[in-house]
């Protein structure tokens, strides 16, 4: 699907649109709820990518016993070596053609796109009556991880969150501690990172257009986002550093070392988030 940013010039206006038309196009008519598999049960499961980090979570889902039943990735380049892993599995770049053919057949969908596709791949799944397992953050937006929770409970589903660090043994040997008392009553915490360094970030003005690499369906990359012509700086690896596509530092690292805190302290959701700090904070 190809809609033009002259029609829809405001990011939000295309997000939405687009969210609705994807779960509009996969998810009519099917509406009841999915039977969820015994534990016992084989998962079948998709995954909308497959290089990078998304070829990780394949690997990862199937080492625990998950049958593989189809890809999707826009960069077949950068997908091939998953692809070549599962040579019999089909292969797709659009995620909503995928969906279409192979919902049947799925009883759960990884999400491991870039951030701005998050909500839309998993809605999308979703209203189809499928599990999903997004990569972090598991939304661009609180709005879409609101709409996200609402679908799950309503349908019954599991949404889960690719956090690889609230399972190791580091996390919960802090819980333990604070939980037994270990150094008395928690009254500050403070969390950094220098994660920033390793991609450009707070960026504004557009990249010079470049020729899309071989491979790589840029509109389908784009997705949600305003269009703009392609250049390497935003993919295949630093889009992170663009608001259109990423979270920055905070959907980056902010998943990883907030969570032990907010988890061993029991905080729950924030009340209020202040900036008093940076290019865009006011004093």
């Amino acid at each position: 699907m190809k809609c033009s940013a002259k029609l829809l010039p405001r990011h939000l206006t295309r997000r939405t649109f687009l969210m609705g038309a994807a779960a509009a196009t996969v998810g009519a008519g099917r509406r009841r709820r999915r039977r969820s598999p015994s534990p016992n049960e084989t998962l079948n499961v998709a995954s909308v990518g497959a290089g990078g980090m998304g070829g990780g979570d394949v690997a990862g889902v199937a080492k625990a016993g998950a049958n593989i039943v189809a890809l999707c990735d826009v960069d077949w380049a950068r997908a091939a070596k998953t692809f070549n892993a599962y040579p019999d599995v089909p292969q797709f770049k659009d995620y909503r053609v995928m969906l279409e053919k192979m919902h049947k057949d799925v009883d759960a969908v990884i999400v491991s796109t870039p951030d701005h596709m998050h909500a839309p791949v998993a809605l999308a799944a979703m209203e189809l009556g499928k599990h999903v397992r997004v990569q972090k953050p598991m939304t661009w937006c609180i709005q879409e991880a609101r709409q996200l929770t609402e679908v799950a409970r309503d349908k019954g589903l599991v949404g889960a969150m690719g956090n690889q660090g609230h399972s190791g043994r580091g996390v919960r040997r802090l819980c333990e501690m604070l939980w037994n008392d270990a150094i008395g009553k928690v009254r500050e915490a403070h969390i950094w990172t220098n994660r920033p360094d390793d991609w450009p970030q707070d960026m504004t003005e557009p990249l010079p257009e470049e020729p899309v690499r071989p491979n790589l369906d840029w509109n389908l990359w784009l997705g949600v986002a305003l269009f703009r012509p392609y250049n390497h700086g935003y993919c295949p690896s630093d889009w992170r550093g663009w608001w259109d596509f990423g979270c920055g530092a905070l959907g980056d690292m902010g998943c990883h070392i907030m969570d032990p805190v907010n988890w061993a302290l029991q905080l729950g959701a924030p009340l209020s988030v202040e900036c008093v700090e940076g290019p865009n904070c006011s004093d």
